[in-house]
């Protein structure tokens, strides 16, 4: 009986293309998007937390960020957490709202995110690839013991195989959709 799960496998590879979909929502590519403030942390009473947890982020119009902070106390930590991240934004203070602008990308910015985002995308290719040879190997391992015979393991290993290209083809896809966004003027 085949101790083999292909299931198993597709859900690993499945988890490296969840991963670059996460990477890529904190790229900005000159529009508004929430996600962008997430990797801000803010220091409230003593103990470093995430931004949405001092706040409610928000996108009312395509170049603009509002942070509405909930204790009025937290508004200039909040403010000097935003400037601090290294993420090239500047808020500007409305009572307790904070007004994020984006602005818009110069063309030497978009390569460089593209670059970045190929990065990220490669990354993914490789965990994808990792999933592979450890299923191969365990696949070759179940022969070996004598679980599985050579045309099941042709026939696995083929299936292991189809299922890492349409995953690779999906972070390439992936890649595309992001750069094409990040390079729209």
């Amino acid at each position: 009986m085949p101790t083999f799960d292909l299931q198993d496998t597709k859900r690993r590879m499945e988890g490296a293309i969840t991963a670059l979909k996460s990477d890529f929502q904190g790229l900005r590519t000159g529009r508004a998007n929430v996600n962008l403030l997430e990797p801000v942390m803010v220091e409230s009473y003593g103990a470093m937390v995430p931004l949405n947890q001092v706040g409610a982020i928000s996108s009312p119009e395509p170049r603009l960020l509002t942070v509405t902070v909930w204790e009025k106390s937290m508004v200039n930590v909040v403010d000097k957490a935003i400037r601090n991240a290294g993420i090239g934004l500047n808020p500007v203070v409305d009572g307790m709202t904070l007004r994020v602008p984006i602005p818009p990308l110069n063309e030497e910015r978009r390569r460089e995110l593209v670059k970045l985002s190929g990065k990220y995308a490669e990354a993914a290719r490789v965990a994808i690839r990792n999933v592979r040879r450890d299923a191969m190997e365990q696949l070759k391992k179940s022969e070996k013991d004598g679980d599985i015979s050579e045309d099941q393991l042709k026939k696995l290993s083929a299936q292991v195989q189809e299922a890492t290209d349409s995953f690779v083809k999906q972070v390439d896809q992936t890649m595309k959709t992001k750069e094409d966004e990040i390079m729209q003027v």
